[in-house]
């Protein structure tokens, strides 16, 4: 059956919601409070990178199934079914800031025309949706019946329009039977399992999954810090323990931490909640503590070499949180970069899509390249923040071809230590033994 449905929020899940929806023969209208976005998108124009989606926007833009307005009655009077994929973003104490849900809720107040389910797309602190309702209640017309649901979203930026249509799992909170039997409906053409709640439960679901990801994360970088003093390979022990059915091998990848719009701010959301509550989340605490440290762990490496980085021409290869997409929120290059420019280094960055946005955000100390070799140029040293294809894919003797030093510090180790002992680098990783080419001693010590 097709369904008139508007999306609150074209930002990375409202745009993927939207035109996966229309994709599926919906007919849906995006509403944003950002002009510019709204005219970038009527003219089919992505404000961000995400791989697939413009091939998708275009082809339901031309099929005239999906439109975008900066006017909300002209999106939600004749809805059927209304997403809120409004932003969530942290206050300064980590709590969720919800005043765009709620002036999501007072619009469709105010505009809806007719019996319409609401869904929450937005990572919300549990207990909002009943708010939702209760914000809805309080202004719409009298004779609009309003089902409110839950219906979470376990996206990966980079892989969003894929995990779209290729689902682990869909949940549906909700305390309406109609809002289920419509959002089944919905979402039956994914053929993924479906998990029925009620609303406390799906907005629980949601940022515990988050957090017990972020958690791997933390988990497998401590134990790459404590291998490293020790001796110890970390692909060799997340090899042994991730073949274990019990923990499983996704996300034990040791790295610089995790970053984007998802993990920091669940985290912090969700062990602010437990406080208000008076029940102390530990383990995510420590969560969020060994992940803001992580980054800090690559440039003492640097320090370490060098002693003063001082007029050293440092390449940065990657600067997005993580591949296939341009989005630098807490990306863990945030910290590094600064951290290399108090310093006095000289930086060159180079990412294959986030240099636009990157370039809004570092507003001095930094020079972009316009390739691979062209940061490699001249430079005394590499750090690699984000494993983009382009990058993990350098060939070892480019770096010894084009940089004045080449010493490399692999903070997503996208190389092989036998590799780089074969190609005779100097190579620093996270929690693998340091490879030092030809010299005799341990420059570290």
């Amino acid at each position: 059956m097709t369904r008139k449905i508007a999306v609150v929020g074209a930002g990375y899940v409202g745009l993927v919601t939207g035109v996966a929806l229309a994709q599926l023969g919906h007919y849906v209208t995006c509403i944003d409070v950002d002009t510019t976005k709204v005219d970038q998108l009527n003219r089919g124009e992505l404000p961000i990178y995400e791989e697939g989606l413009r091939e998708l926007l275009l082809a339901n833009r031309e099929a005239g199934r999906i439109s975008f307005t900066a006017h909300p009655k002209r999106g939600l009077r004749s809805a059927e079914v209304i997403y809120i994929a409004v932003g969530t973003p942290p206050k300064e104490d980590g709590s969720a800031d919800l005043r765009y849900v709620e002036s999501a809720a007072y619009d469709i107040a105010s505009y809806a025309t007719q019996e319409c389910v609401v869904v929450c797309k937005s990572t919300v602190p549990v207990g909002t949706n009943e708010q939702v309702l209760q914000w809805i209640e309080k202004e719409k017309k009298e004779d609009i019946k309003v089902h409110i649901a839950s219906n979470p979203e376990f996206l990966r930026q980079g892989s969003a329009v894929y995990d779209t249509f290729h689902p682990d799992r869909i949940v549906i909170g909700s305390n309406s039977s109609y809002a289920w039997d419509v959002l089944t409906e919905i979402n039956a053409p994914f053929e993924a399992p479906i998990v029925k709640t009620d609303l406390a439960s799906a907005e629980m679901i949601k940022y515990a999954a988050n957090a017990f990801l972020a958690m791997k994360i933390s988990f497998v970088n401590e134990i790459a810090n404590l291998s490293e003093k020790l001796g110890a390979n970390i692909e060799d022990v997340v090899s042994g323990i991730g073949k274990d059915q019990r923990i499983g091998e996704a996300f034990l990848r040791p790295g610089i931490g995790y970053g984007g719009s998802c993990f920091p701010k669940d985290t912090k959301a969700l062990s602010h909640l437990g406080s208000d509550f008076m029940e102390r989340l530990r383990l995510i605490e420590t969560t969020v503590e060994v992940n803001d440290m992580q980054p800090s762990r690559l440039i003492q490496k640097a320090i370490k070499r060098y002693g003063d980085l001082a007029g050293k021409r440092m390449a940065v290869l990657g600067l997005s949180f993580k591949p296939g997409t341009d989005d630098m929120r807490e990306a863990p290059s945030l910290s590094i970069v600064n951290g290399l420019v108090d310093l006095n280094a000289e930086v060159v960055a180079y990412d294959p899509v986030a240099m636009e946005r990157a370039a809004t955000i570092f507003e001095e100390g930094v020079d972009f390249a316009s390739s691979v070799e062209e940061a490699l140029t001249g430079a005394d040293g590499v750090f690699i923040l984000t494993e983009w294809p382009v990058i993990k894919n350098i060939a070892p003797d480019v770096y010894a071809a084009r940089m004045n030093q080449p010493i490399i510090f692999d903070g997503r180790n996208c190389y092989g230590i036998e590799e780089m002992k074969e190609a005779k680098l100097e190579y620093y990783s996270i929690g693998r033994p340091p490879q030092f080419g030809q010299l005799i001693s341990n420059p570290l010590t």
